[in-house]
């Protein structure tokens, strides 16, 4: 009604009025009635905005990629931002007469396009593939420093990059590069597999000659061992043998110096023998042969004595011309044998 209007902003809102050409009134969060044919109104958005963003580039080795992410940022100088572009509002206070609040967003994406272009053209397609991260850090850190920035009171909150992408030819070709890769690291694994079979084969086969030799010696030193002891047992059994010999030898020489000894007693026995002999014979040379035989049957038993009177009757066999015995006697004299 006649011109005047009323306005109510949200806090996350800064509000400019001007009027004849002057600041009258600015802040977040305002609500007041103004004059319409005589203000201006402009309104800078405060809150954080997500920019998403898509553009293509190209590496160092000339390959294109497509790059795909988003940004946030703020406004921190809305006074500033609303000196370099149109934030106006029209006659309704709704809309603004400018698509400067629309181009924003395309300029910071420009700027971060640009920024990408200087950091790809040092990269290889292989390495800006592997590249997000650092990508990341080194884009962001551009946009902080960057004076356009600065200019426009923006702040940048954060940024990400979704996927970088090659085109789908030379994602083809990667595919192919990297199956072969992987198709080769296969046949390695495998290689490595058996060639770990084979080496294990060999520790096994190792281990069993090794144990085989450990046997072998085991057995050699208890083979040694017992040849040690059948050796001590032979030495002792030779010293015993050599012992008994010497014993022998010793009882031997003993038994022959006790031979000796005997035969040199029974020689000078017989010596003695024959002396006595000789002088008895000597004393008996000149006595009658029948005294002799007197004094020799002085100590005969009677079994002797008819011997004797036998002998001589068979002496004198010629001179008798019949001799008869009694049976008593032949009977006495077997009984005396008998006895014997």
């Amino acid at each position: 009604m006649f011109g005047i209007r009323f306005i109510k902003i949200q806090p996350t809102t800064y509000l400019l009025q001007y009027q004849n050409g002057k600041l009258k009134r600015e802040g977040q969060g305002l609500a007041f009635f103004y004059f319409a044919p005589t203000s201006s109104l402009i309104t800078v958005p405060l809150e954080s905005v997500e920019m998403p963003f898509i553009f293509n580039q190209v590496t160092a080795d000339f390959q294109e990629l497509s790059i795909q992410g988003q940004v946030t940022s703020r406004v921190v100088d809305p006074k500033q931002l609303s000196q370099l572009l149109n934030f106006t509002l029209d006659n309704t206070g709704r809309n603004y007469i400018s698509d400067d609040p629309q181009k924003l967003s395309q300029r910071l994406i420009n700027l971060i396009q640009v920024l990408m272009q200087n950091e790809l053209g040092h990269l290889s397609l292989r390495d800006a593939l592997s590249a997000a991260d650092s990508l990341v850090q080194k884009i962001f850190d551009g946009l902080n420093a960057s004076k356009e920035i600065t200019s426009l009171g923006l702040e940048i909150l954060g940024l990400s990059i979704l996927s970088i992408k090659p085109n789908p030819e030379t994602a083809r070709a990667l595919e192919a590069d990297v199956r072969e890769q992987l198709l080769k690291e296969a046949d390695q694994a495998i290689y490595a597999r058996r060639n770990a079979a084979v080496e294990q084969e060999r520790a096994i086969k190792e281990n069993e000659l090794q144990t085989e030799i450990a046997i072998e010696n085991k057995k050699r030193q208890v083979r040694e061992a017992q040849m040690e002891a059948e050796r001590v047992v032979k030495e002792k059994q030779r010293l015993i043998s050599e012992e008994e010999m010497t014993g022998q030898i010793s009882l031997e020489k003993r038994n022959k110096e006790l031979v000796a000894l005997a035969t040199e007693n029974l020689k000078c026995e017989a010596d003695a023998k024959a002396y006595n002999l000789t002088v008895t014979m000597q004393a008996l040379s000149g006595v009658d042969a029948k005294v002799l035989q007197a004094l020799a049957s002085i100590d005969m038993n009677p079994s002797q004595l008819v011997a004797l009177a036998f002998r001589d009757i068979a002496d004198s066999a010629d001179k008798i011309g019949q001799l008869n015995v009694s049976p008593e006697l032949l009977t006495e004299l077997l009984q005396q044998r008998k006895r014997k």
